[in-house]
């Protein structure tokens, strides 16, 4: 059954999509790019602002779940200038110490809102 997740503590949708979905075990979590939840606007700061404020918007949505970022199994990164790469990873290693997810990451043409970084994640939950 496909359970449509919802917080008041992540920026809401731009778009036609929900910010998660779950489907038995597995919860899908829309794009997140840098906005605040308080604002609706893009964090101004950069690739490293936007990437922590993606990873405190996605912490949210999983927690409206009960799971939390340890039970991420896989990250899609899609960043507007790979050469920001090692400053996006610096964050990400924040978040993320060992038993890595699987991941990819490419570079995109544009996202929406202007951002410079946009991240989709996929976990497990255990309490499904």
């Amino acid at each position: 059954m496909k359970k449509i997740i919802y917080t008041e503590k992540a920026p809401k949708p731009i778009g036609l999509y929900s910010q998660a979905v779950q489907i038995g075990n597995l919860i899908y979590l829309s794009g997140q790019i840098g906005i605040s939840p308080q604002t609706g606007n893009l964090v101004e700061g950069g690739i490293i602002a936007e990437t922590k404020q993606i990873f405190v918007n996605i912490k949210a949505i999983l927690e409206s779940t009960n799971c939390t970022l340890d039970d991420i199994v896989n990250v899609n990164i899609y960043m507007t200038d790979l050469s920001k790469f090692a400053e996006m990873n610096e964050i990400y290693n924040q978040y993320f110490k060992e038993n890595y997810p699987a991941r990819a990451t490419v570079q995109v043409s544009a996202l929406p809102k202007g951002a410079c970084i946009e991240i989709s994640v996929v976990a497990f939950s255990k309490n499904a």
